[in-house]
């Protein structure tokens, strides 16, 4: 079985758009969504929209964020 070290020398021998596609295809192969991080996310937007509509929750105008009231 080949190393990390040893697959990435065999990879730094490769032409630029071979490399390319490598690298495309292991970064995209972390980008795979993820039921159970997509469900605590909606979980927790639910909350955080539960907390605005009580008015428990503080907010900022687009203009505090940016910076923009300062201008």
């Amino acid at each position: 079985m080949d190393t990390p070290k040893h697959i990435l020398e065999q990879a730094l021998k490769m032409t630029p758009a071979d490399r390319f596609v490598i690298i495309e295809g292991l970064l995209n192969s972390l980008d795979e969504p993820d039921k159970t991080i997509d469900e605590i996310w909606a979980i927790e937007a639910e909350k955080r929209l539960e907390a605005y509509k009580q008015g428990n929750l503080k907010t900022l105008s687009c203009e505090e964020v940016f910076g923009l009231d300062s201008v």
